[in-house]
């Protein structure tokens, strides 16, 4: 199980001591929401924010594009040094030969589903895939609240991999914290996205305790 800090809601003047903040806690992933103000209504990191961080850092950065025509920027994502890539299922037209693009860079290749789209429309791709993100808010913005229906599809998802011995890691992006953390442990998410849970508390050591053991 893994916690992965979501750095939307980090305070972007001190990015890196944020960054280091929450890996003093022990987090080993970061998770990077990338958008275009065009697939989401919100704008935040592009690949130098990636490239910037990627010297200072060992921890995996999980980049999840929510961009129209992600097959622009995947090659800069590539580039910057992102570990994992997530592009939506939503904004492209051919998500397997982006997928292959992605693997074939030695990079790992992950699709998102918005919580209107079934996932099951994501089968054909699932034996290729090395990570699922389920949305668990409408994305484009942080702090929303969880939609306790999308705990369905990871639970599709979960069976799915253990019926077919499928390799991907679910994640689960939004609304989590150490209540919601539970639920969605429970329906086999594997990694959880979490923003102001950690980043807005009060005592962030604190909060991310209380996820890791919510988790385990």
């Amino acid at each position: 199980m893994t916690l992965a800090p979501s750095i939307l809601s980090a305070d972007f003047s001190k990015l890196l001591e944020e960054v280091r903040e929450v890996e003093s806690f022990g987090a080993k992933w970061l998770h990077v929401d990338v958008m275009d103000g065009h697939f989401v209504p919100n704008m935040t990191f592009g690949p130098v924010v990636v490239e910037a961080l990627r010297p200072h850092t060992r921890s995996v950065l999980d980049c999840h594009l929510m961009v129209n025509e992600p097959e622009k920027m995947v090659p800069w994502f590539i580039k910057a040094g992102a570990d994992y890539i997530t592009f939506h299922a939503e904004a492209t037209r051919n998500p397997q030969a982006l997928i292959e693009s992605i693997k074939k860079s030695g990079k790992k290749a992950g699709i998102s589903v918005k919580p209107k789209t079934p996932v099951e429309s994501i089968a054909a791709l699932l034996p290729i895939l090395d990570l699922v993100l389920v949305m668990s808010v409408e994305p484009g913005f942080g702090g929303q609240s969880f939609m306790a229906e999308t705990l369905q599809k990871a639970k599709w998802l979960a069976s799915q991999k253990k019926q077919n011995h499928y390799s991907y890691l679910i994640e689960m992006d939004g609304g989590i914290n150490a209540f919601t953390a539970q639920a969605a442990h429970a329906s086999g998410v594997e990694v959880f996205v979490a923003g102001s849970a950690i980043f807005s508390a009060k005592d962030r050591k604190k909060a991310f305790d209380e996820l890791e053991r919510a988790i385990r």
